[in-house]
């Protein structure tokens, strides 16, 4: 176990979603800020979106945990479940009724519109103390088309003021393709927040890294080498989860190896263990350029690319003789008419 060998407490690199390890990015501490901004306005509807293992998970757990005491929170991560199920998980988590009565009680045959009206009437009992019900459900992608109609539904659950349900839908990238079809028009209208979670920068998976290590304790015990660092982004392209998984197990080897030092052929080592295709030396060297100095770059050269070819331009439009003038074809003269034979005698 190299958590031993390194004075870990625990691993630092677990897929867990632990919000102690979660890391603010510029991405994700965006996101999360809007996400709260959002629930404190008590908005209907917010989507948070990004690609597989970018930590959407992870920040939905760290989302709740800075929502005050007077929010009640649901957070479903099972999106298959019908709407009555989904109307119960929800009852479950706000603490209207108890895991017995979800099994074998009464509301374990309720129709519905009980489910509904149940939950209605607790969020109205929360107006008096300003309080509100967020409704969080991870890949909500694959929620069916019954469930998405009745979460719209739901969110019409409001006082003359305000909203008495927050939910967020999270989700891949393709949630969008899903929310923007002819039939979702109605919900999509009512998303009033769409947030984006981004894969990590160079110096950001530097930054996450060392994050991680130090939650574990062992920032003293262990460190990845600035090359190391360089060949974690490149292989995992910024991807936390698969950060995740180099990391660990390059500590499992350099736990064997009995080095304090991580370095890339450990990495590259990991990589293979993993099955994870390394990139070529240096192909991925321009990925560290920030984005508007390649955008600077291509704008000098296409102004160069002008100013190059309009003198030489202007050089052949010199050096070229002028066709000569086409001369202007006379018009024919105009010949009198012939003059009448006179009459002879007869």
């Amino acid at each position: 176990m190299y958590e031993e060998f390194y004075g870990f407490v625990q691993s630092p690199f677990t897929l867990a979603p632990d919000p102690r390890f979660f890391y603010l990015s510029e991405s994700h501490d965006e996101a999360i800020r809007q996400l709260l901004q959002s629930i404190r306005r008590k908005e209907g509807f917010i989507v948070l979106t990004g690609d597989i293992g970018t930590g959407k998970t992870t920040l939905c757990r760290a989302l709740l945990e800075q929502l005050d005491m007077t929010t009640f929170t649901s957070l479903i991560l099972n999106p298959f479940l019908s709407v009555e199920e989904l109307l119960r998980e929800i009852l479950l988590d706000f603490g209207v009724v108890s895991r017995e009565a979800v099994r074998s009680g009464r509301i374990a045959s309720a129709s519905k519109h009980e489910l509904a009206s149940t939950l209605h009437d607790f969020l109205r009992s929360l107006v008096p103390i300003h309080g509100s019900g967020v409704l969080i459900i991870d890949e909500a992608q694959h929620l069916s088309t019954q469930v998405l109609e009745e979460i719209r539904v739901l969110s019409n659950l409001e006082t003359t003021e305000s909203k008495l349900l927050q939910i967020v839908m999270v989700g891949q990238l393709n949630l969008l393709d899903v929310l923007a079809e002819a039939d979702m028009r109605q919900l999509d209208q009512r998303i009033s927040l769409r947030a984006i979670l981004k894969p990590l920068t160079r110096d950001e998976v530097d930054a996450y890294i060392a994050h991680r290590v130090s939650v574990a304790r062992g920032s003293s015990s262990v460190s990845f080498d600035t090359a190391a660092v360089d060949s974690v982004h490149a292989v995992t392209a910024g991807v936390p989860r698969m950060i995740n998984l180099v990391c660990d197990r390059s500590l499992m080897l350099g736990a064997r190896a009995g080095v304090a030092v991580i370095t890339p052929g450990l990495i590259r080592e990991a990589a293979d263990a993993l099955a994870i295709k390394m990139p070529a030396a240096g192909a991925s060297w321009w990925r560290r350029i920030p984005r508007w100095v390649i955008a600077l770059v291509v704008v000098l050269l296409l102004v160069g690319l002008i100013l190059l070819f309009a003198p030489i331009e202007r050089l052949v439009d010199a050096a070229t003789p002028a066709p000569p003038a086409t001369p202007q074809m006379q018009p024919a003269p105009v010949l009198p008419p012939p003059a009448e034979p006179p009459d002879l005698p007869l």
